[in-house]
């Protein structure tokens, strides 16, 4: 399938490409898209040294300066990377769409691709919002132009979709740091733009197509779940001090249209009622679905049938998924027994949450340091959190957060304050304002 008009878009420095995209028009306002993810399997073999420092792994690391993958590069920016103008083994997910977006069928199966054009989510949605011309690995490629804007169309068909099923739409605090070498420049806030909302749409729908493959085949397999939330009642007093009434049991499409008003009400304040929201919904974990069983679903994304597919470079579930996949489609017997899918559920639970912890402290320290010389200086900023543990506020330039101290007036979240920087700690990560009258 090497012919197809395949692109990636992904980070401006990313080099571990797990996954490309194609679409074709078809009659009565239908469009068939493709989906094809890097097949690492081929290379990293179940029981291999190098499958047990994935499996160890767990997760690829990033931080603004390096990324830390969970294979080594030469395989996840090379030989399993779907880098431009290579030929690579690949799994398709085939999807055909109605003109309104919804799925009519899907197929799965192997095939050799090559990624024509190799684009960046900025670049992409910058020539979407028609404020910059259209990327030059693009414009090399005849009717890719007409791809990118066909593969936009869709996802938002579909982003709609989600939103009207209940489908949570929130936006949390992602400040990305700027170096020039070794030294930290700028910290900026990173959007979540059109080109990440097409990329975001199509693994969502090319994740929920491998999990049904998989059920219908009667293969167990690692599903990704947000279960419903059990402290839902936190959540309807969370929106009732904003006037907004909840139903008394969890309703994702209620929860959407708060969700939805507030950001348009108060974009300023809405990354913090995220954050709120996302805590009392509690996280996102693996866990097992036996064939038949009853599925948990994922409650943010308001779909039953959810597993993590699209990008085993940098994923181990992804991984395990591909090998799934691959012995199903081969009518061979499962790679993985019910109690090993169990122990890497609760394995890839468990890293999963210690690399968030890092890539948070990560971004702290780099906030730190940044502000590191800037002692004495007077900010503009927002109230974030009131509690026994201390005040929280974030500054807006550069984007950091950091604990007020001393003596302080009443201060409410979501109140504007100026505040003067009084010290820093780069190793804990610790930043300290007082607040200025």
């Amino acid at each position: 399938m090497t012919q197809l008009l395949w692109c990636s878009i992904d980070n401006d420095d990313s080099r571990d490409l797990d996954q490309i995209s194609s679409i074709e028009q078809l009659e009565q306002g239908k469009v068939r898209v493709f989906v094809a993810v890097s097949d690492v399997d081929s290379v990293v073999k179940k029981g291999s040294p190098i499958d047990e420092h994935a499996r160890l792994n767990t997760t690829s690391v990033y931080s603004s300066a390096r990324v830390f993958p969970m294979l080594p590069e030469q395989l996840c920016t090379d030989l399993t990377s779907l880098n431009q103008d290579q030929d690579r083994l690949a799994l398709i997910t085939e999807m055909t769409f109605s003109g309104d977006g919804l799925l009519i069928e899907s197929i799965i199966y192997r095939a050799v691709v090559r990624n024509k054009a190799k684009l960046a989510y900025d670049a992409v949605s910058e020539w979407f919002e028609g404020v910059a011309e259209l990327p030059e690995s693009a414009q090399k490629v005849a009717g890719m132009d007409t791809q990118l804007r066909m593969q936009d169309e869709l996802a938002q068909k579909l982003r709609l979709l989600r939103r009207s099923q209940g489908s949570l739409e929130l936006e949390t605090f992602q400040p990305h740091a700027v170096y020039d070498g070794d030294i930290i420049i700028d910290i900026r806030q990173q959007p979540h733009n059109r080109a990440r909302q097409l990329i975001e749409e199509l693994m969502i729908a090319t994740n929920g197509c491998t999990a049904r493959f998989l059920a219908a085949q009667g293969t167990a397999s690692l599903r990704r779940v947000v279960r419903s939330p059990e402290r839902w009642q936190r959540i309807v007093e969370v929106a009732e001090s904003y006037g907004w009434s909840l139903p008394d049991e969890p309703d994702g499409e209620a929860l959407q249209a708060f969700l939805a008003m507030q950001h348009q009400a108060d974009p300023l304040r809405f990354p913090d009622l995220s954050l709120v929201i996302i805590k009392l919904m509690g996280r996102g974990e693996y866990v097992v679905e036996r064939p038949r069983g009853q599925s948990i679903g994922h409650f943010g994304l308001a779909v039953q049938d959810y597993m993590h597919s699209t990008a085993p470079n940098r994923r181990y579930p992804d991984l395990i998924t591909l090998r799934l996949l691959k012995s199903t489609l081969a009518g061979e017997k499962s790679p993985y027994t019910y109690d090993e899918l169990e122990a890497l559920a609760t394995h890839c639970t468990t890293q999963e949450d210690a690399a968030q912890k890092v890539e948070r402290q990560v971004r702290k320290s780099e906030a730190a340091l940044l502000l590191h010389d800037r002692r004495g200086e007077i900010f503009a900023g927002l109230i974030i959190g009131v509690g026994e543990r201390g005040t929280w506020v974030r500054i807006f330039t550069p984007p950091a957060e950091g604990r007020l101290k001393g003596d302080l007036p009443t201060l409410n979240v979501g109140q504007k304050v100026k505040v003067k920087l009084v010290s820093t700690s780069v190793e804990r990560g610790f930043i300290d304002f007082t607040i200025v009258h």
